[in-house]
């Protein structure tokens, strides 16, 4: 009697199923433009201040005061890139959003003025704004849509990678020749965007199910109205449960070495480390844990990501408890921690509903509403928290804390009301 065999999937195929990658064949000019996209923002987004302050020589309350008009003026464009991606497609959109910056960047070597920083960053925040409202919508056209949740995983990853070997190539070349090769770095890292445009544009697509980006049919014009309007309810208190966790991100770069150095009395290098650590959990083990250990439903690991939140505000205003007597070394690292499994379990849930919520998620007007609670956050994130710390040490990590709490009490109305007539559940 002859058995059945049967065949055994190869090593590499099990390998990435462990390690919760989608398949990859086929898709390597969208995962070229993602690294060197996000390459060129660890090399030269965090040094734009030190640029002009050391380069041109310009005071620094004079350049973040430009800096912040630039990326204010930005925040409009997110409805222009909406309105381009409805009637282009997200990946021309991506293709133009990527130029832009490359020029944004480049016209740091002509600005010497207050104006001229304004226009500069006006550009490289346009670019930044513009792609970011088309990325999630691209991933919908890129990808396999029974493989979505892993690339959002993946290119969550893949960002981080990017962004730290940016960063570390940066700090190597300031390291090595100081201040000198800021501008060597400006010339060096801005074609990247110019590389990365390239490898957009020759991206295949196909277009994700029509009920992602269309308004389901209707006889009923008022019920089609009350529909609407339902969704877009929804999909507001989708935006507004984003912004406590965009907030959050903004804490490393804004807040944790200043509380660290001046608050907790901890060297200066403590915060690099904690931001290697975050950038290192999230590159690595956000595709296996959303495979293997994430919710099935995407709302309930979002709820999981803001309890994780919540926990990681505990643990940061820890050390600075009156009478305490906690190590504050230990107790940023537990906040650390759980602050990168918040961002590993919450990112790509978040960045899977911005498309999939409503009828129409992935449409260039709702995505820029999404975009806005990024662009809106990372502004005002620098004098809030700023603002908090120096009233009082906990207050920071009390406020983002009860923020998450009041998104977590948000977060089941995000389900859809027509699942439980057959419909599947968001």
């Amino acid at each position: 009697m002859t058995g059945t065999v049967t065949p055994r999937a190869p090593r590499g195929s099990r390998l990435r199923r462990v390690l919760g990658i989608p398949a990859t064949r086929g898709h390597g000019r969208f995962i070229t433009g993602n690294l060197i996209d996000s390459l060129g923002n660890g090399m030269l987004l965090p040094l734009g201040l030190l640029y002009f302050t050391t380069v041109r020589d310009l005071p620094l309350a004079a350049v973040g005061a430009a800096v912040t008009v630039g990326q204010l003026a930005a925040l409009p464009v997110v409805f222009v890139a909406g309105r381009v991606m409805d009637r282009r497609g997200p990946r021309h959109l991506t293709v133009i959003a990527n130029v832009v910056s490359a020029a944004g960047f480049l016209s740091f070597l002509l600005a010497e003025r207050p104006w001229q920083i304004a226009c500069a960053y006006l550009l490289v925040q346009s670019g930044i704004n513009s792609y970011y409202t088309a990325q999630r919508a691209l991933i919908l056209h890129a990808a396999p849509a029974a493989e979505t949740r892993s690339w959002f995983a993946f290119t969550g990853s893949l960002r981080n990678i990017g962004i730290g070997v940016g960063a570390l190539l940066a700090a190597g070349a300031l390291a090595l020749f100081g201040t000198d090769a800021l501008t060597w770095l400006v010339v060096t890292a801005a074609p990247l965007y110019l590389l990365a445009a390239f490898c957009f544009a020759r991206v295949p697509t196909s277009p994700p199910p029509q009920s992602v980006l269309e308004e389901p049919p209707s006889e009923d014009r008022a019920a089609r109205a009350k529909s609407g309007a339902g969704d877009m309810r929804r999909y507001l208190l989708l935006v507004t449960c984003n912004i406590p966790f965009v907030l959050s991100q903004a804490m490393l770069s804004v807040l944790i070495a200043v509380y660290a150095t001046e608050t907790l009395g901890l060297p200066a290098w403590s915060a690099s480390i904690l931001l290697v650590v975050n950038t290192a959990m999230v590159s690595t083990l956000t595709s296996p844990l959303t495979a293997h250990a994430a919710p099935g439903q995407p709302r309930h690991t979002m709820a999981l990501g803001h309890v994780l939140l919540v926990c990681a505000m505990l643990a940061f205003a820890a050390p600075a408890l009156p009478d305490a007597d906690l190590p504050a070394c230990p107790a940023l690292v537990t906040a650390i921690v759980l602050f990168s499994l918040a961002e590993i379990f919450y990112s790509p849930a978040v960045s899977e509903l911005s498309v999939t919520l409503t009828p129409g998620a992935a449409r260039g007007s709702r995505q820029s509403l999404y975009q806005l609670s990024w662009s809106a956050g990372n502004i005002a994130a620098p004098a809030l928290f700023t603002g908090l710390l120096d009233t009082h040490a906990l207050l920071p990590w009390t406020v983002q804390g009860v923020a998450c709490l009041v998104a977590l009490a948000v977060i089941p109305a995000l389900k859809s009301p027509a699942a439980q007539g057959g419909r599947q559940q968001t």
